[in-house]
């Protein structure tokens, strides 16, 4: 998988936007056919890739695209009924590969697309956003070859100061996920000012030094060379980190990342 941020268009992107869609079951399409108006019908595949129509009866169009099917609708009407044939088939419902509003929506679940959408018409489509959605929307896309992007795009891009470039157009098969925001906390003890429970969002980037900020900073009796974080392991056990304030303010080490119900502990310092 490869994850990329919104603004140039990747291969997969190019590839979703060629057209290439493949017809299958439970697709609805919309036939036209100039010289025979008996035909001009919309017809749901069926189950075994087949459509029924007046005067022809069953064909047989999944695995095809649209342009194909067209092709296929017009051999079948010159070989028997027409001397010439205008055929067109539009795809009205992806339904075969319906679109995923997974997250932070009114009405999570899969959406049948019809013609062309855009990731707001997709999002309203499942009623919009809920009142703890994220500050992030990502869209998962799969090509037919197994690889995927994943693309992120900020909520307040698309809502609070929206642009055209991130309202991105939505192709059958992708994914929305839109991650709720929940509250996390991280426990602050010893030499620091209001030491105790710090509630953050998960939204919220917790490092070391924001902790450490949010609980009004070190007093000054702290050990600031040795402040340690303990983590719960996946197997049951503590495991213990020790962070060097000085080095991390001044650049010379990263701030570590912290993650809910964390502890870090400052100590006191006896120089």
């Amino acid at each position: 998988m490869t994850s990329l941020l919104v603004g140039g268009a990747s291969p997969l992107l190019a590839q979703a936007q060629g057209g290439e869609y493949r017809i299958g079951p439970r697709d609805l399409l919309e036939i036209r056919v100039l010289e025979v108006p008996e035909l001009n019908v919309e017809r749901r595949v069926g189950d075994e890739g087949q459509i029924t129509l007046p005067l022809v009866g069953d064909v047989q169009i999944g695995g095809l695209t649209a342009s194909d099917a067209a092709d296929r609708l017009e051999a079948i009407l010159t070989a028997k009924y027409v001397n010439r044939a205008n055929v067109s088939v539009i795809i009205k419902e992806f339904a075969n590969k319906p679109v995923s509003i997974l997250g932070a929506v009114q009405t999570p679940g899969r959406l049948n697309v019809s013609g062309t959408w855009d990731l707001l018409q997709a999002i309203s489509a499942a009623g919009g956003l809920a009142p703890n959605a994220g500050k992030k929307i990502y869209v998962l896309r799969k090509a037919d070859n197994g690889l995927s992007d994943r693309l992120e795009i900020a909520t307040d891009d698309l809502f609070v100061n929206p642009s055209p470039k991130w309202n991105i157009p939505i192709y059958p098969s992708d994914v929305v996920n839109i991650p709720p925001q929940t509250t996390v906390r991280v426990f602050c003890l010893g030499e620091v000012k209001s030491p105790g429970a710090l509630e953050f969002n998960t939204d919220d980037r917790i490092t070391l030094l924001s902790v450490i900020a949010k609980a009004g900073g070190l007093t000054d009796r702290a050990a600031r060379g040795s402040i340690r974080i303990k983590r719960r392991g996946p197997d049951g056990k503590d495991v213990e980190q020790v962070a060097d304030y000085k080095r991390i303010v001044s650049g010379k080490d990263v701030d570590p990342t912290l993650k809910g119900d964390d502890v870090v502990i400052v100590k006191e310092s006896f120089f």
